[in-house]
């Protein structure tokens, strides 16, 4: 079970210094991967509910620091030399596919081919009515910028014709260093699910009980067997609320029984009057080596 830390570009690590000594005490204590999260702008008001709080708001407020996700990792990368470099997640459709796939292939040839693409279809509107990007079937823009983008990766004199995004007979480079990168599909829904089976290298649920979590990996199974797809080869990353308990191995356990071969924890788990060096040692010892063999 390998252990990686999310919300890692918010609050004091959204600074220079507190990336780096994050970045590089928490590789040193065998964390596997840190996962960004991401918001162009924060609208000063807003009536999309964000799903991750009981209160439909986002924590924080428009003064928060959020960090672009590839240039953030950009320094992640240059500090570190084995810990992989997740966007957990990026909004998809709000990104120009041709300089997306360009953006992200630069970082992942830089750092020897340690990108990990999350991917979402967003929930906050009112951000796309900023970024004059349509709403509507932002899932079906979502799932054809993935596929031109593997295009663009593909091969060169790359030709795609889709709804949202057509080009023919161009090249784009430099390519990912192992030839493409792992998409990894965020969102705690069904229509995420099943996308992360149709089209997902992973699929990442951003919260749900073991219950919850084992009926959506279910549908991430069911419809990659649908598609002709390895469903054994999409990996799951998904947290466990007795990680910081009294027993990390029986959540961990309980993770793998599912499925699930990557857990995460918060960066914040970092911070504390110890330092952050203290705190990924801790870390490393109470969570990260004995749930490391499961």
């Amino acid at each position: 079970m390998k252990l990686g830390l999310a919300f890692a570009n918010t609050g004091p690590f959204a600074e220079v210094g507190g990336l780096v000594e994050m970045a590089v005490a928490a590789e040193q204590a065998g964390v596997e991967s840190v996962w960004t999260v991401e918001h162009v702008i924060w609208p000063s008001s807003y009536d999309s509910e964000y799903p991750y709080s009981p209160t439909g708001k986002m924590p924080g407020d428009k003064t928060s620091s959020i960090p672009d996700p590839l240039v953030w990792l950009s320094f992640v990368a240059a500090h570190t030399t084995t810990m992989q470099l997740g966007t957990g997640i990026v909004i998809l459709p709000e990104r120009n596919p041709l300089v997306f796939a360009k953006e992200v292939a630069t970082l992942d040839r830089l750092s020897g081919g340690r990108m990990q693409l999350g991917i979402g279809v967003g929930w906050l509107e009112e951000e796309f009515d900023a970024l004059g990007v349509s709403w509507p079937r932002r899932g079906a823009r979502t799932d054809e910028y993935v596929h031109a983008m593997r295009a663009l990766w593909g091969g060169d004199d790359a030709s795609f014709d889709g709804e949202f995004v057509s080009f023919e007979n161009v090249s784009s480079n430099p390519k990912p260093h192992d030839g493409t990168v792992p998409f990894v599909v965020g969102g705690h829904s069904a229509a995420a699910a099943k996308r992360a089976g149709r089209l997902g290298d992973g699929f990442f649920p951003g919260k749900g009980s073991i219950e919850e979590l084992t009926e959506m990996i279910d549908i991430v199974r069911q419809t990659a067997a649908e598609h002709d797809r390895d469903a054994a080869a999409i990996e799951i990353t998904a947290s466990h609320p007795g990680l910081f308990g009294d027993d990390p191995v029986g959540a961990a356990q309980e993770l793998a029984s599912i499925g699930v071969t990557r857990t995460i924890a918060p960066a914040f788990s970092l911070l504390g009057s110890e330092g952050v060096e203290a705190k990924a040692t801790e870390l490393a010892e109470k969570i990260i080596a004995p749930i490391a063999d499961i």
